[in-house]
């Protein structure tokens, strides 16, 4: 499909193709809402740390004879029920993150891309370079093209685009290698520029099966409960957060794929 192709001044640059097989297919809420829910979990630190009764520094001696107080049996005062004593099955350090297909990773980030296309939230920009890194300047060139909450993604981030737009709030930048589901949906327009374009669809667009990825829900199933770029949104690049194609990074427990089939 064709897409009209603008520059940072608002100024018509031609257009370009778009492959369908990376921004033509039809979004599908609950792949997109697995992905979420993968790269937030996984970008969890999971550092939170309680002593139990066994870490607790305190005598071990049998502070009350075991008959005739009138009171309880107890033996040392590192027991939960005391001040000071232990926490009885608290928080441990551990790791938040669940699993998730590689080929669901990749399909959820076309998801995405499709998603932004169909909802007419998508702009593709000749490229993303400044002269100065003026942020006043680059705000208004912004406003001109209606972007007032939006993510930008080039191939590779201009050194001064990138001093200009970091104060500006509510726009993101990242370079194609972060790009990941949870930050694409987080903003209300994605910004692309041919680079990142091209970039995308030959990350995306080459490995896609020529049939499509099915994905087969069982009753019993296991979702993806549990838990989110910047860290990982695999598949999606390196994230903002936790991805881990993505940073985020930005894993094994409480959901994960469960008994769903991923075939081509």
């Amino acid at each position: 499909m064709k897409r009209d192709v603008l520059t940072l001044d608002n100024a018509a640059s031609g257009s370009i193709d778009l492959d369908d097989a990376v921004f033509g297919l039809e979004p599908r809420k609950d792949i997109l809402h697995r992905m979420v829910v993968y790269q937030l979990a996984k970008r969890q630190q999971g550092t939170r740390k309680t002593q139990e009764r066994n870490e607790v520094t305190a005598t071990g001696k049998k502070f009350v004879r075991q008959k005739g107080s009138g009171g309880a049996r107890h033996g040392d005062r590192k027991a939960p029920q005391f001040r000071g004593g232990g926490k009885a099955h608290g928080p441990r350090v551990r790791s938040h993150a669940i699993g998730l297909p590689k080929k669901v990773r990749a399909l959820a980030m076309r998801h995405a891309l499709s998603a932004k296309r169909a909802a007419d939230e998508l702009i593709i920009l000749e490229d993303a370079k400044v002269d100065a890194p003026k942020t006043k300047a680059l705000k208004a060139r912004f406003d001109a093209l209606g972007l007032k909450d939006a993510l930008i993604v080039d191939a590779d981030v201009d050194a001064t685009f990138g001093l200009a737009a970091r104060n500006i709030p509510d726009v993101d930048v990242l370079p194609l290698a972060g790009a990941n589901v949870y930050d694409i949906l987080r903003r209300g327009k994605l910004v692309l520029t041919r680079g990142a374009v091209a970039g995308l669809e030959a990350r995306l667009g080459g490995g896609a099966p020529s049939g499509g990825v099915r994905i087969a829900m069982s009753s019993s199933g296991g979702g993806s409960g549990g838990g989110g770029t910047g860290g990982d949104g695999d598949s999606s690049g390196a994230p903002g957060g936790d991805d881990d194609d993505s940073p985020g990074g930005p894993g094994g427990g409480g959901g994960g794929v469960g008994d769903n089939d991923v075939e081509t």
